[in-house]
């Protein structure tokens, strides 16, 4: 069996697996990654280079970074903000949006549901909303702000790391260029029409939802918390200025990480309890196919099949679109990180087959990945909240699938400009 057929099989085996979800996400990476070097598709550094990256490096020091905002309570705090500038239900949702849209920017976007989930869920009791109409934007801002930069959701990084081999590389927030758009686009929408869309359920009291009770910081002291965003905030400004203190991503991020533990911020056991491995194991394995992608000829085998469906010399922007639509029903069944591990390698070999920049067909695969919100099993955010909020499937689909179309339309318009295929 050639390596390339090989290579394949393994891609059809992480497809069903990321979609039906059998065996954990990371488990099938895994055994993808060992399997790759069991039949010598890829040599023993081939298959375990992703492990070493530069951005699985990035991605635990920012867990930890991130992590400490969260354990000391800060995070608590910044959410609770909301409550000053917000009279109305309208003017709440548009709070809650704005507040979680930019914190999960910088911040892992389940972790900041997850925190600020009782937050919501608190101010819903004081304020006698429903809490099902402030959860599912809240959930929904989470993604949208995942994509306003290069540290705010794993399926950038992975889109990086794909880019990378080629000499190109997205800039830190050169991503908020279309994310920023859909997250306007998405707090005016829900302010006005697709506040009628919002599900309206009377919260069930059967004290079963674990983000009923908030936990208890009134014990960590002020300094922790203070310290934890200043430190936080120091890491993100050196990302930022990375180019002028020829200081890398990750090494700012290790610094951070660091100088929380040193300082006390937060123990060593919080700070590895912090790590979400899943995600670790997760972008690590499957790096590993798209290095097999890469050297078989697999990936540039799909893009040529792929370019072939749209006919002789496709249009860039019906790729684009076709690519944005495909990522987007595929996040709302999988994980949208693993929906653009899959993609991102086959994205690069179609944009490469057609002589093309493939930065504008990757970002399409990054955005259109991160559109899960038209189903409960999008994304663990949407999951969080079903009990919670009271949900049904179609309560996501009805509030969900226009702000799906929204993204698109707006990511039509602004990827041919921002990136185009042949500039």
């Amino acid at each position: 069996m050639s390596p390339s057929t090989i290579t394949l099989l393994f891609l059809a085996f992480a497809i069903v697996m990321f979609v039906t979800e059998k065996i954990p996400l990371g488990l099938t990476s895994m055994i993808v990654c060992v399997g790759l070097a069991t039949t010598k598709v890829l040599d023993l550094n081939g298959a375990f280079k992703g492990f070493i990256n530069s951005n699985v490096i990035l991605f635990v020091a920012m867990f930890i970074v991130g992590g400490a905002l969260f354990e000391t309570g800060m995070a608590n705090e910044i959410g609770g903000i909301v409550t000053k500038f917000a009279k109305s239900e309208r003017q709440l949702i548009v709070s809650i949006m704005v507040i979680v849209g930019l914190m999960s920017g910088v911040l892992s976007n389940t972790g900041t549901a997850a925190v600020l989930i009782p937050v919501v869920i608190g101010i819903a009791a004081k304020s006698g909303f429903y809490r099902s109409r402030l959860l599912m934007p809240l959930v929904f801002a989470a993604a949208m702000g995942g994509n306003l930069s290069l540290i705010g959701a794993p399926g950038n990084m992975i889109a990086q790391s794909t880019l990378e081999p080629t000499g190109l590389k997205f800039g830190f927030f050169e991503y908020a260029i279309v994310g920023l758009p859909i997250l306007i686009a998405g707090i005016l929408f829900y302010a006005t029409v697709g506040f009628k869309l919002l599900p309206n359920h009377a919260p069930k009291d059967d004290g079963e939802s674990v983000f009923d009770e908030q936990r208890d910081f009134s014990a960590v002291p002020q300094w922790k918390k203070v310290l934890s965003l200043v430190i936080l905030v120091a890491t993100l400004l050196a990302m930022i200025f990375e180019d002028a203190i020829h200081i890398s991503l990750a090494v700012s991020g290790c610094i951070g990480a660091i100088l929380l533990i040193l300082t006390g911020v937060i123990s060593e056991k919080e700070a590895l309890k912090s790590i979400d491995l899943k995600t670790i194991f997760l972008f690590g394995g499957t790096l590993s196919l798209a290095e097999a992608l890469d050297k078989t000829g697999a990936g540039s085998m799909i893009a040529d099949k792929v370019v072939g469906a749209l006919g002789q010399n496709p249009s860039p922007l019906v790729l684009t679109f076709v690519v944005f639509i495909l990522c987007c029903v595929m996040t709302n069944f999988m994980s949208n990180t693993a929906t653009t591990a899959l993609m991102a390698p086959i994205c690069l070999s179609i944009a490469q087959g057609m002589n093309a920049d493939p930065r504008a067909v990757l970002m399409a695969c990054v955005i259109g990945g991160s559109c899960a919100y038209a189903t409960p099993i999008g994304m663990p955010a949407n999951t969080m909240v079903v009990g919670a909020g009271g949900y049904t499937f179609m309560d996501y689909v009805k509030s969900g699938l226009p702000l799906i179309i929204i993204a698109t339309i707006v990511s039509m318009i602004i990827l041919p400009i921002a990136f185009p295929f042949f500039p």
